[in-house]
Parts: C-alpha cells; structure tokens; sequence
C-alpha cells in the first residue's frame, strides 16, 4: 500500500509581515494599563484589550512577555485601565516607548487615584475601569490577563484615539 502523500504547508504565504499587516487594518481603541508596585506607578500602552463578559463583568489585555510591564502587573492583584481620547497621542506613544526611564513613572501626567484599586487613571481618560485580576493564560510570546471590573468612570469626554494600520486615528463627526 502506498503511503498518503504529505499534505501542503496549509500557510506557504504567511509571513509574520503579512500577518502584521492584515492585523493592521482592524481599528482598534487605545488604552493605558496602570498598576502599584511596591509604591511605584507602572503604566504601558495597550491596544489588545477588549471586554469579555457582562456576567460576571470581565475585560481583558494581552501583554508581551518581554515587556518590563508582564512581570510587574502580573504581580499585583489589581490595576487600572484608561481608555484614551483623541487628544491622548502623546501620552500612547510614551506609556509604548521601550527602555523608557522606569524611575519616572507616570510624573508629569495628571492622574488621580482609582478609589478601589490605588491604580493612577490618566485624567485625560474618556473611561476607566478599575480590576481584579481574575485569569491569566498562556498565548504564544504573550499573557492574556483576564480582570473582574470593580468600578467604571468616565473622567473625560472627548472622541476615541483609534490605531489603525499603524497610524492614529480619531473619528470626526460628519459636519
């Protein structure tokens, strides 16, 4: 009997560059992950996050393993999430920037203190929620982090910061 010949690599095209690429043109919402270590801030720009149940109420964030920030906010029980606006730029291309001064923290932006969690939330923020973390998993050179929402504010209004095929965006409303 002759054996089943081998099937075809299923992706022979697939690049990572590809793969980038494609995953560029989903729009995605900006935010900064905050948490308290041993009385310092911590904070790193974060567009893979999105909410995930209403029951219990849950949100998630993927962090790259790499990252300064993985070791710390998986350390800490809760954290805070700012969702920024369309005049944030400047605050997600710091919390983003590599190898940026750790000793600074967030000195320099205006904050104030999640009243559950201790967690700094941007006061340009157009959403907070304050977390619990719930879950963590294992997904390639990333952890997803799973947190339970224990408060949710809105401190400023503004329109979305959106990143979309590595570019900023903001949504204009028709004049």
């Amino acid at each position: 009997m002759t054996p089943a010949p081998e099937p075809a690599d299923p992706r022979p095209d697939l690049t990572v560059a590809a793969f980038r690429r494609v995953a560029g043109r989903f729009a995605t919402g900006i935010t900064v992950v905050t948490t308290v270590a041993d009385g310092r801030d911590h904070a790193m720009t974060m567009n893979a996050f999105t909410s995930v149940s209403l029951d219990p109420l849950l949100v998630l964030f993927c962090v790259e393993k790499i990252a300064r920030f993985h070791d710390t906010v998986l350390a800490q029980p809760t954290w805070a999430v700012s969702i920024l606006g369309e005049h944030s730029e400047a605050a997600s291309s710091w919390f983003a920037t590599r190898g940026r001064p750790l000793e600074a923290g967030l000195d320099g932006w205006k904050i104030h203190r999640g009243p559950r969690t201790g967690a700094p939330i941007l006061d340009e923020a157009i959403g907070a929620l304050e977390c619990r973390t719930h879950a963590v998993h294992d997904a390639g050179d990333h952890t997803i982090v799973v947190g339970e929402v224990l408060a949710a504010t809105t401190p400023a209004e503004a329109g979305p910061l959106i990143y979309f095929n590595g570019t900023y965006r903001t949504l204009r409303e028709p004049a």
